[in-house]
């Protein structure tokens, strides 16, 4: 590990298989904290390469917990995280919307480590038990169209280094190796970006995969369309720059998306847009975001259809109902 770290100090770039060997060396427990923090540290003084990120993705899907649920074609929808915006579970929400409106999801995520709550705060706090159970995943795919896989679970690397990315409280390279390593591997991705330099980035990885897929950037660095400032799109379809307007919405503040201080308010928020009973910034946020996780599989749809799906969803209580049918399978 010292001679990585001495390659990394020197600005050199690891290869793929030296990347991947990194974290097979992290879960074996042969790098002590302080090593881990170092490397992690390393990549925040640089951009992190392609084979990097390659590498790294390898080490995590080749030790995960393997799942096969490619029969229902789902979606996953993410944000890299480490915007350092404080919103709402705006992803994890919007799963719930897309998920209500019959299209089936898989969503992929862990507890907060540069923000107050994540993806699993949230899900937690509604009384889910995480579980690594296929079969408990497969009923709820047939029962709501969603399932969720806590990462911790399913990638011994995360779990491993979870102290140190807590204790740091920075953006880091496992941010960005977040919505490579979902164990489903789904057949959609949307995914929301903090930067271009990212979004570029996973547009080359899904291309040279073929995967099918929706890349987000708020211009004022928000990952995840905020409508609070003009966004990006890039998907199969090519790029699109979008204000607000362009699709029916209201341009809004930073401070009508604040997802409070502590996991239980986040929680609150999140009850409160899937009972339709939250601002109209928070539901119009979770509306559009839906609503390109809908165009990610439906991609014949235009966008104003599945915004008019994904409001439906939201209003008529289908996605509540999703999340009630959810807790009550996976309590």
């Amino acid at each position: 590990m010292k001679d990585i770290l001495y390659k990394l100090f020197d600005y050199q770039y690891l290869t793929r298989d030296e990347a991947k060997q990194v974290l097979f060396e992290i879960v074996k427990g042969d790098v002590p904290e302080t090593q881990i923090a170092s490397l992690i540290t390393s990549f925040l003084m640089r951009s992190i390469s392609i084979d990097e990120i390659l590498g790294f993705r390898d080490a995590l899907l080749e030790m995960r917990v393997t799942v096969d649920l490619s029969d229902y074609s789902p979606l996953d929808i993410v944000g890299t995280g480490g915007d350092g915006k404080n919103t709402f579970n705006i992803s994890t929400t919007s799963c719930f919307v897309v998920a209500g409106a019959g299209y089936n999801v898989v969503k992929h995520g862990n507890y907060g480590a540069t923000s107050i709550s994540g993806a699993s705060n949230v899900i937690e706090q509604q009384g889910v038990k995480f579980s690594t159970d296929n079969d408990r995943f497969r009923k709820s795919l047939d029962k709501c169209h969603i399932a969720y896989l806590h990462a911790p679970l399913f990638s011994p690397a995360l779990k491993a280094v979870a102290p140190v990315r807590k204790s740091l409280g920075v953006r880091n390279f496992f941010n960005v190796l977040g919505p490579l390593v979902n164990p489903v591997q789904p057949e959609f991705q949307m995914l929301g970006v903090y930067n271009l330099a990212m979004l570029r980035l996973y547009s080359f990885i899904y291309q040279d995969e073929n995967k099918k897929f929706s890349i987000v950037h708020s211009m004022d660095g928000y990952d995840e369309v905020s409508l609070t400032s003009q966004f990006k799109v890039s998907s199969n379809n090519g790029e699109h720059l979008f204000m607000p307007e362009d699709l029916g919405f209201k341009t809004i503040t930073q401070d009508e998306l604040y997802g409070g201080d502590t996991p239980e308010e986040a929680a609150s928020i999140f009850r409160n847009v899937l009972n339709a009973s939250a601002t109209d910034a928070q539901m119009n946020v979770v509306i559009v975001n839906a609503a390109l996780g809908i165009q990610t599989i439906d991609q014949h749809k235009s966008i104003e259809d599945c915004i008019d799906i994904a409001r439906d969803a939201l209003y008529s209580k289908k996605a509540l109902k999703v999340l009630q049918t959810f807790v009550e399978i996976n309590s």
